[in-house]
């Protein structure tokens, strides 16, 4: 059954937050159509002609990926955290298998030659695990990818939540696993409480992140502290900079986003316990962050929001929430 929600133009400018309960969202535009991914069983689905009106469409996966029990055992098909790009003539959507508060973690990806179910060349193809985090082993976690290309045209993967940070990771030309030789970088951490053991999650809170070129800058935007908990989500998403696709990324004040650094966009209030997990695009000329916020009016239930960004003096800039 189509499922059709409706949004008024009223509702748009009024707080910039729809109807709709997502986590996580990724945005893709295809010929007159915004395509919305996120969080959800299989890999939940949107889809849009105008940023207002969204119609839900079928799940990525009908069934779990074959690998995902050898990473999460008893895995239930509920995927975290998607990310898409298009290379040539190829979409790429890279997605999270995980279990909460463990990095016991894989980041796969999936493939398509389009994103419209009636085209006759619509087929998901799977190709697997691009990354994965272990514990006891790996003091990162692999969740919550994010895709870049630098100057150059490498093409570099940024994730990660809470243990020692967000990581990047040099991808190979084909998208579908690691370059070798291996080249990793961290981008951002908080301090974490040393007497903590490897397997817990820890108390340095920050995931999601997600880096948007405009102009000379490349932009880190991520998510302090704690989605995921209806009323009791403090959610916020900050920023740094920096010339560089790998960094080092700095806030407004200088400091590096590895040293705790990272300057505000936007937080919850009374109305919103929470705002977070972020993405950037360019469309129409304009640019939007999306992201979701907890909705106190609607026992914390995650909601989509899209704000537009405003730079000023080099830096984005969004609306409070309302």
């Amino acid at each position: 059954m189509t499922v059709i929600i409706m949004i008024s133009a009223v509702n748009l400018y009024a707080q910039d937050t729809y109807n709709i309960r997502v986590h996580d969202p990724v945005v893709a535009k295809e010929g007159n159509t915004y395509y919305l991914f996120n969080t959800g069983k299989g890999i939940g689905v949107y889809t849009s002609k105008d940023l207002e009106n969204w119609e839900r469409a079928e799940a990525v996966f009908n069934e779990k990926p074959e690998w995902t029990d050898s990473v999460v055992p008893d895995f239930g098909n509920h995927i975290w955290a998607p990310d898409i790009i298009k290379k040539e003539d190829t979409w790429y959507l890279y997605y999270s298998v995980s279990a909460f508060a463990k990095n016991t973690s894989a980041i796969g990806v999936v493939t398509n030659k389009t994103l419209d179910p009636e085209n006759d060349n619509y087929k998901w193809v799977d190709h697997g695990i691009v990354v994965q985090s272990v514990p006891d082993r790996d003091m990162w976690n692999a969740i919550d990818p994010n895709i870049i290309y630098d100057d150059n045209g490498t093409p570099w993967m940024s994730f990660g939540s809470f243990w020692n940070g967000l990581k990047m990771v040099k991808l190979a030309e084909n998208l579908t696993e690691i370059a070798k030789p291996e080249e990793w970088r961290s981008i951002a951490r908080r301090e974490r409480s040393f007497e903590l053991d490897n397997k817990d999650p820890g108390d340095a809170a920050l995931e999601a992140p997600f880096i948007f070129k405009k102009d000379d800058w490349y932009y880190q935007f991520l998510s302090w502290d704690l989605c995921c908990r209806g009323e009791k989500s403090t959610y916020k998403v900050v920023v740094g900079r920096s010339k560089n696709a790998t960094g080092p990324y700095v806030d407004k004040s200088g400091k590096p986003l590895n040293e705790g650094g990272g300057t505000l966009v936007l937080k919850g209030n009374e109305n919103w316990y929470g705002a977070g997990h972020n993405s950037v695009y360019t469309f129409e000329g304009k640019d939007y962050m999306f992201f979701h916020a907890y909705d106190a009016s609607d026992e914390g239930a995650p909601k989509l929001g899209i704000k537009e960004i405003e730079w000023v003096n080099g830096w984005p800039t969004v609306e409070p929430m309302k």
